[in-house]
């Protein structure tokens, strides 16, 4: 993937929204990405997918990683924290042993790490917690200092020591939680949110369980503008156009296809934009629905 520092702001009301990408491009072959999608489905839609998110040539789909920062009444909060630097992810060619640096590129952006007040990890994922915490002398330390990290009970479980740590069936599931999340917990720092969870007037989490069984999303609404930050529940706008194919990574496929599907719907409602973990290029899209299903109305951004 290239590394990029590209920052991006938009408002959904009075909330301000920065984009900080930390890579983008070819990361995952597209059938591997979307195996429900068969090669026709990604033909069909080559106008609309080709080549900011599809490159057809070499069938390879076009991925982001990223943090979103949101400003709401005066506090500073991340949406998710990327893959985070030197990480053991053994299993996870793509996510080990990294060089990122999120903090600098925050500060590059004019947001201090020292002064985010939130931060929101959708799903307990490796490229979703990976910059909660930081090297200190050796020691994992959270990487935001004054943060409350607000963590969806569900995964918390599964991933913990509770669940055996996703059932111990990947060692980099161990991995992550202890160097990512139980350093959280130790400092006292994790808030575990179950069922919903209001960030402030603005902002608040809601349960969208399939890709992980505490898979969540973060609505935005202001001023009769809307938004959802809806993390792993759409990985490609594919997803979009076929909402019935699940990633390769959904833990419950049939919950994920019904969860993306509700989330769709409520987006299309509300005009609501849709602000997925990993879509590059804007990053930012509207949808509609069109002949029972839905389709991308605009690329917002």
């Amino acid at each position: 993937m290239k590394d990029e520092q590209d920052v991006r702001t938009f408002a959904v009301g009075d909330v301000e929204v920065l984009r900080i990408v930390e890579r983008q491009g070819p990361l995952v072959p597209a059938r591997r990405l979307v195996p429900d999608c068969g090669a026709e489905v990604w033909r069909e839609h080559a106008g609309e997918l080709a080549p900011r998110y599809w490159k057809p040539d070499r069938d390879m789909a076009m991925l982001a990683v990223q943090t979103w920062v949101v400003r709401s009444g005066g506090r500073t909060v991340l949406v998710d924290t990327g893959v985070g630097r030197d990480r053991e992810r053994p299993g996870s060619p793509l996510f080990h042993r990294q060089p990122g640096d999120l903090p600098g590129r925050l500060r590059r952006a004019g947001v201090d790490p020292a002064e985010v007040d939130v931060v929101v990890n959708t799903h307990i994922h490796g490229d979703h917690v990976g910059w909660n915490t930081r090297d200190e002398n050796g020691e994992w330390v959270p990487a935001f200092p004054r943060a409350t990290y607000l963590l969806p009970a569900p995964d918390d479980r599964y991933f913990g020591p509770e669940g055996g740590y996703a059932g111990g069936v990947r060692v980099d599931d161990r991995l992550l939680y202890e160097d990512s999340i139980a350093p959280v917990h130790r400092a006292r720092q994790a808030v575990v949110w179950e069922d919903g969870y209001r960030v402030d007037e603005h902002l608040r989490l809601e349960p969208a369980p399939g890709h992980t069984p505490g898979s969540s999303v973060l609505r935005v609404s202001s001023r009769g503008e809307h938004a959802v930050f809806v993390g792993d529940v759409l990985h490609s706008p594919v997803q979009v156009l076929r909402p019935g194919c699940n990633s390769c990574f959904c833990l419950d496929p049939r919950q994920a296809a019904s969860t993306r599907r509700r989330v769709l719907q409520q987006a299309a409602d509300e005009r609501a934009l849709v602000i997925p973990a990993h879509f590059p290029g804007t990053g930012v899209v509207e949808v509609g629905e069109e002949s029972g299903g839905f389709t991308m109305r605009r690329w917002a951004v």
